[in-house]
């Protein structure tokens, strides 16, 4: 017996989660695997709705292993293309659902969409034809908030990161490489990471000053990272991502990175002078400190 539900599931917020946890619970009852079916890549970026301002919560990998975390047994990915795209809804149901992965009970979300144009009740009447029992689980509120990934999107881009941790149920982090920079931290005793993500499509937060736990070679540590245009020190417009790693003094660069955010400190800003800087640096690294105690 296969238990599953489709969905991009972008984040896998908490709104996601209550699904899951119906889907892990039915599959349980019936001691049958729990599946997601998901797809890759966003189908906004193959049907070209608005593809250039999409950004993701989480990349392919990051769901998949957030899906295992959370006791699920299968996780199998669709490639999104044209030609899928214009797979109709009880061809995917017959040819997937049934045909390929013998699901038994289909899972879906208040919001669940599943074909161009077919409703929620449309999708019970197909599963129903095709010999599959839906269940439908309600929406997730916090507050009168409906979680989604959207909303989830504006709070990071708005730089609200315990909002955007608590609707996710975890910390949102960015991961890459250790790139080099004009090591420029170090002359006034704050080094960097500057990181590259490996997503190019991830969505990076607000600029701002963070207080971060970050992963890297083997361990974690606590950190400070500033996403922005380092106005102090350049001209330059395009967006950096550098971490200051508290109580680390090792060679990196090249290296596997991953920040997590904990908390927002303050706005990036221009300072007078490198010493201006420095001094602001110093408060932001005994607030954090005092976070730790």
């Amino acid at each position: 017996m296969v238990v599953a539900t489709t969905g991009f599931f972008d984040g896998l917020h908490l709104g996601h989660r209550k699904v899951l946890d119906k889907l892990i619970s039915i599959a349980e009852e019936q001691r049958g695997q729990s599946m997601i079916i998901s797809f890759w890549p966003h189908p906004r970026t193959v049907l070209q709705q608005d593809a250039y301002k999409l950004r993701l919560l989480t990349t392919l990998e990051e769901k998949r292993e957030l899906c295992f975390s959370l006791g699920i047994d299968r996780f199998e990915v669709i490639c999104f293309d044209k030609e899928f795209s214009q797979l109709s809804t009880e061809d995917f149901f017959r040819h997937y659902l049934v045909d390929k992965y013998n699901v038994s009970t289909l899972v879906i979300g208040y919001d669940h969409r599943l074909g161009h144009g077919k409703d929620e009740r449309d999708i019970l009447e197909i599963a129903t034809s095709c010999g599959i029992r839906a269940v439908r689980v309600d929406q997730f509120q916090v507050g009168e908030r409906v979680i989604s990934s959207t909303a989830i999107r504006n709070r990071l881009l708005e730089g609200d990161i315990t909002s955007a941790n608590e609707w996710l149920g975890y910390r949102y982090s960015l991961h890459g490489v250790v790139i080099s920079g004009n090591q420029l931290g170090r002359t006034i005793g704050f080094p960097t990471a500057n990181m590259q993500l490996y997503e190019p499509l991830k969505l990076i937060p607000a600029n701002g000053v963070y207080f971060v736990s970050v992963e890297v070679t083997g361990g974690t540590y606590k950190g400070i990272c500033n996403i922005g245009t380092r106005p102090t020190v350049s001209n330059d417009s395009s967006r950096k991502i550098e971490t200051h790693i508290l109580d680390f003094d090792e060679e990196i660069y090249g290296l596997d990175i991953k920040v997590s955010f904990i908390e927002r400190l303050r706005d990036e800003r221009r300072f007078g002078s490198l010493e201006e800087l420095r001094r602001q640096l110093l408060l932001d690294k005994e607030c954090c400190i005092k976070k730790l105690l």
